[in-house]
């Protein structure tokens, strides 16, 4: 069972677990359900590192609001981590396990729900930020762009519909693809998760491949274990393109060029 994390002072990630509470039954810090449960926790979920000390379970998603200084308006999700410092939240170098599945049936069910959403850009974002050191898969699920997308209620209600629909569902497997290069806005890997066969571990950008050097790629490769592939936006690479092509044929990863 996975736990759907929001933190209280986020008044998208709130407004999403407000919807989600009325349906759960709480017992002490936590609202208990038949397929999940539920906690709105007392501060930032990017830094949530520590949460696996009170509450234990198989996954974890957090709700959250999404800020982007371009302003467009977009709904999205991604897995986490750092490839460098930990600016916003979890730790140096170091990435979650991600929770590809859900990610891709989520991501699916929202694109199909996309004439409710018509002016928002579904998208996944490349990793970044906190919590890194969970043992368990993470993923983060936000609404953003502005206070007014966070504070509109009926939208969070929709998401959280779509969100709660997919925890419902008994979970699909996919193949698990590790992918390198693109924005931070990865359109190629934004249509392989809704149009493709494979689901997403760690979304390392063009801009990120810098960091990665023998240490950090063995790391990722443990984080994703269950990947059986690496997905390469082959055009969005840069410099490092032969630098990663060398740490990948020393793997067992299907090499695929998108």
């Amino acid at each position: 069972m996975d736990l759907l994390v929001a933190y209280q002072n986020d008044p998208a990630g709130h407004n999403m677990a407000k919807f989600i509470s009325h349906k759960l039954e709480k017992k002490g810090d936590v609202y208990k359900g038949k397929y999940f449960d539920l906690a709105i926790i007392q501060t930032p979920v990017i830094s949530a590192d520590w949460l696996e000390e009170k509450f234990d379970y198989d996954g974890y998603i957090f709700l959250s609001k999404h800020a982007a200084e371009s302003g467009v308006l977009a709904l999205t999700c991604h897995n986490t981590g750092n490839f460098s410092d930990a600016n916003f939240g979890g730790y140096n170098r170091q990435v979650s396990i991600p929770h590809s599945h859900f990610q891709k049936s989520y991501i699916q069910n929202l694109w199909n729900a996309r004439n409710k959403f018509s002016q928002f850009q579904i998208t996944i974002e490349a990793t970044h930020h906190g919590p890194t050191a969970l043992k368990k898969p993470t993923l983060f699920v936000e609404i953003g762009t502005t206070e007014k997308e966070w504070n509109d209620v009926n939208l969070c209600n929709s998401v959280a519909q779509i969100i709660v629909n997919e925890m419902e569902k008994i979970p699909k497997s996919y193949p698990v693809a590790i992918c390198f290069g693109g924005t931070h806005y990865p359109e190629k890997f934004t249509n392989e998760l809704i149009h493709g066969e494979y689901s997403l571990g760690t979304v390392i950008p063009k801009h990120a491949l810098e960091q990665i050097d023998q240490s950090l790629f063995s790391h990722i490769i443990e984080r994703n274990k269950g990947a059986t592939a690496a997905l390469l936006d082959w055009n969005s690479m840069g410099k490092n393109k032969q630098k990663i092509l060398e740490m990948l044929q020393e793997t067992e990863l299907e090499v695929i060029k998108l």
